[in-house]
């Protein structure tokens, strides 16, 4: 089983030869460094990196990329070595980024040479660095053992050379960064589709009005969810910077720079270098500071928010984490000293076994009421700026019961992310930190209306969680089309048995549907029908680079079709459909949002295991099943709840009808 690392944290190598595979979402130099047992690198014919790929028993990449693979014999390297370190650094001076604040966070992997996972490590909490040390092989005690380092240097790859005691560090970065940019001078990369004005055809989302889209390489979030995505990898202050949306874009390889701008949307602001976060007055002596909102790094308050969210979600995720393992220490401990106890027959019996087994629950209740005081030390911090924040949120990222929504009106540039509900631990059932997803969407949504086994679906009767999973995917469908400029999010409605016409109702009377509720198996067929055809056209276009020749009647906005109560009323063929349309459609910007018992859909057998599996399944009332792999939280997921009585959906709605009626004339 693979070993999740966090910071710090080592795992024993059962192979000598291995394979170390890094992701990094950008093009970074990946090189190794070997040390003595002082971890010192004794010169510079002890890095490898792409001017000198190999060393004994250690072999890296020649140029740099997204993606590495890194050949390790540890029994090959010589006798003086006693630690193999991963360097990563972003190429200078080749107009890439240049810190890692504004890359996905790289993915570190260390595999056996059949690909058996030994252990993995997501390296957070990067800002302004522009090199890191990833992680480290080491031996001790004449057996290798792996460790996450996570150790990142502003000062680049110069500054990290040094702390490891090369004296040539700055002569061998540059030479570093010179083999680099040489390697990516010479490489050639496929040219991107485009159009017949020259633009580039986008290829992770949909086409936009003009024909032309978003850049090709628009970084997207892993994950958390947490999916995320899974959830995002978790830790505490300092926080990681994500990956700007907005962050300004490279120029093409040749003819400047692309022009993606939508025709009929305003135009935006020129880029800004990002602004640093808001100062904070010193607190008193003792006190922990007072939260701001948008403390975290980022080019836009937006994304300054957004990191700040998943911050708090990282510091609630360990602290936790440190108080469970504090709460087992102590149990383990008492353990211990009772069975100390009980296996000395002069002591199981009389005074001094009383007076031992008292000590040991005393030195227990000591141990853990130690832990639950720091654990709400540190909950009363995030409480309070999980209040603070909340009230700043824009309307992507606010619940409905912000006022925010009130002041509503529709964006002219779609957000970096979207709130998707609520996410808690049972230590603290009151501090709800938002499901942040980034957009466009990478996968779709499957809201299960069945009982997951939860404490609320189990009190929870049959008709009551239909309702409410339908309830929980129109507030999800609202989102999506407020959050976007007017004209690009087109909503579709499929339910075969016609059973979910109250709940769609917020939809139908506004006029937000593309066209009426699909009912009955002939409108489910010409639904799916039409957007498998748009998918295949899109994608035909984009490998082709024929997005010229798209019919001229083509909706080339974002697709998002509501599957109610499946698979009842689906046959075969539509079943293949939308399994087509979860796996291909994404990339061109069409996208499911279902709803189905998981349970029920089972079975039907096999055939439904990979639509399920592409989706990202959400409930309709809390549940804990958002596992999170890094510390092995199970996270209760709370759906968004629109306030009892409430009309706020209908009035965005209104809105976003209103702005799309005069964007179309």
């Amino acid at each position: 089983m693979t070993a999740e690392l966090v910071r710090g944290q080592n795992h024993p190598l059962p192979h000598t030869r291995l394979e170390i595979r890094v992701s990094a979402g950008e093009p970074v130099m990946a090189g190794a460094t070997l040390g003595d047992e002082d971890g010192r690198v004794h010169g510079v014919e002890w890095v490898a990196h792409p001017g000198a790929p190999a060393l004994p028993g250690l072999e890296v990449s020649r140029q740099a990329a997204a993606e590495h693979r890194l050949a390790v014999d540890l029994d090959a390297l010589p006798a003086t070595v006693h630690r193999v370190t991963l360097l990563l650094a972003l190429p200078v001076g080749v107009g890439g980024p240049d810190r890692f604040g504004a890359v996905p966070a790289p993915f570190v992997a260390v595999t056996g040479l059949d690909g058996t996972g030994v252990a993995q490590y997501t390296i957070t909490g990067l800002d302004s660095e522009s090199a890191v040390t990833a992680l480290e092989l080491y031996r001790r005690q004449g057996a290798w053992k792996v460790r996450a380092v996570g150790q990142g240097y502003a000062g680049g790859l110069t500054a990290m050379l040094a702390d490891q005691g090369l004296d040539e560090a700055a002569a061998l970065a540059g030479a570093i960064h010179e083999a680099v940019a040489n390697g990516m001078d010479r490489a050639v990369a496929a040219p991107p589709p485009r159009t017949a004005e020259g633009d580039r055809v986008r290829r992770n989302a949909p086409l936009a009005a003009s024909g032309t889209g978003a850049p090709a390489d628009a970084p997207a979030l892993p994950a958390p969810a947490v999916p995320a995505s899974s959830l995002p990898s978790t830790g505490s202050v300092p926080r990681p910077a994500q990956v700007p949306s907005d962050a300004p874009q490279q120029p093409a390889a040749s003819g400047g720079p692309v022009d993606y701008t939508h025709p009929s949307r305003r135009a935006a602001a020129p880029q800004s270098p990002p602004v640093p976060p808001p100062s904070v007055p010193p607190a008193p002596p003792g006190q922990p500071a007072a939260p701001v909102a948008g403390d975290a790094s980022g080019w836009t308050m937006d994304e300054r928010l957004y990191n700040q969210v998943w911050g708090m979600f990282e510091d609630l995720a360990r602290t936790t984490a440190a108080y469970r393992s504090a709460v087992d220490f102590a149990e383990s401990r008492m353990d211990q000293e009772l069975d100390r106890v009980l296996s000395d027959p002069r002591s199981r019996i009389g005074t001094a076994g009383d007076e031992a087994r008292a000590a040991a629950r005393a030195k227990y209740e000591e141990l853990t009421a130690r832990a639950r005081e720091a654990l709400d030390r540190d909950l009363a911090q995030l409480t309070a700026e999980a209040q603070v924040v909340e009230s700043a949120l824009p309307p992507a990222f606010a619940g409905w019961d912000n006022p925010a929504w009130h002041a509503y009106r529709v964006p002219t540039e779609a957000p970096m992310a979207l709130r998707l509900g609520d996410l808690r631990l049972p230590e603290s059932p009151e501090l709800r930190i938002p499901m942040l997803m980034r957009l466009p969407l990478q996968r779709g949504l499957w809201v299960d209306s069945g009982r997951s086994g939860s404490q609320a679906a189990a009190g929870t009767d049959d008709a009551e969680l239909r309702r409410l999973a339908m309830d929980t995917a129109v507030s999800l469908a609202a989102r999506l089309v407020a959050v976007h400029p007017a004209g690009e999010y087109t909503v579709h409605a499929v339910d075969p048995a016609g059973t979910a016409a109250a709940a769609l109702a917020p939809l139908t009377d506004t006029g937000v549907l593309a066209g009426p509720v699909a009912t009955g198996a002939g409108g489910v067929a010409a639904v799916l029908g039409r957007l498998t055809e748009r998918v295949d056209l899109v994608q035909m276009a984009v490998r082709g680079g024929a997005a010229d020749a798209l019919p001229p009647g083509l909706d080339q906005s974002e697709q998002l079709l509501i599957v109610n109560d499946f698979p009842h009323g689906f046959d075969d063929r539509t079943v293949n459909q939308l399994r087509y349309l979860a796996d291909e459609g994404p990339a061109v910007g069409v996208h499911l949002l279902m709803i189905a018992d998981r349970e029920d859909a089972g079975a039907y057998g096999p055939v439904l295991d990979p639509l399920w599996r592409t989706l990202l399944r959400v409930t309709p009332v809390p549940d804990d099943h958002l596992a999170d792999p890094w510390v092995g939280h199970a996270w209760t997921y709370e759906p968004p709840r629109v306030p009892e009585g409430s009309g706020i959906i209908r009035h965005v709605l209104s809105q976003v009808v209103a702005a799309r009626s005069n964007w179309r004339r």
